[in-house]
């Protein structure tokens, strides 16, 4: 007698990409797009809290961000990651915000960090009191430079990516790094040769990248 012929365990099966569940929303399914939800919106949130400094307004961004693409999702052509395009999304939704209501991130620090400890990006007691300097000082600049370097340095995306999501040349994103960290460099010059920064920014970007 026969044996049956083995059937691959869930762990063996490849996952379903994000781009065969956004297709499979398109189509009707309806749970798709929430695992697109679930596998996304802690890197959402994260990028719109360091772009916004308010976790009130970060939230309402990033449901915005959401319900846009659950609505669009039949504009999404395949050119690039899907990641890239939510991130374009919630991006845009923060910049959205930031111009319409001029938002300015509020001075309660400790909100925010409060909010930053309920992501699944906890910092090193060190690292978190860098962290919020650098937050403080990102209210600073113009929306343009803060949110490219937010993606850059503070979330760890090549500028090529960071390029896509802002739909901006490369050389763009790096004129725009480079003149928001022309601006911080006095404000942080106390940081001991930037080595701080980075620590954070790599350790975030790892994070996420991991994620």
């Amino acid at each position: 007698m026969n044996s049956p012929p083995d059937t691959p365990s869930s762990a063996e099966r490849p996952a379903v990409t994000d781009a065969e569940l956004l297709t499979a929303h398109i189509n009707g399914d309806p749970h798709a797009f929430s695992e697109i939800v679930k596998r996304h919106r802690d890197r959402m949130w994260a990028v719109a809290l360091r772009t916004l400094g308010d976790p009130d307004e970060a939230a309402d961004a990033v449901q915005d961000a959401f319900v846009s693409a659950y609505r669009k999702a039949g504009t999404f052509r395949g050119e690039a990651a899907v990641t890239t395009w939510l991130h374009r999304i919630v991006v845009n939704a923060c910049l959205d915000r930031m111009r319409r209501k001029s938002v300015r991130p509020v001075a309660d620090d400790e909100l925010i960090e409060a909010a930053e400890r309920d992501t699944p990006m906890p910092d090193q007691t060190g690292e978190r009191e860098v962290s919020m300097e650098v937050s403080a000082a990102l209210k600073m600049l113009p929306t343009d430079q803060r949110a490219a370097l937010v993606l850059v340095d503070m979330m760890g995306y090549s500028v090529e990516d960071a390029a896509q999501v802002l739909e901006v040349p490369s050389g763009t994103v790096k004129s725009r790094c480079a003149r928001g960290r022309a601006k911080l460099a006095p404000i942080l010059s106390h940081l001991r040769n930037r080595s701080d920064l980075s620590r954070v920014s790599s350790a975030k970007g790892a994070e996420l990248r991991d994620g």
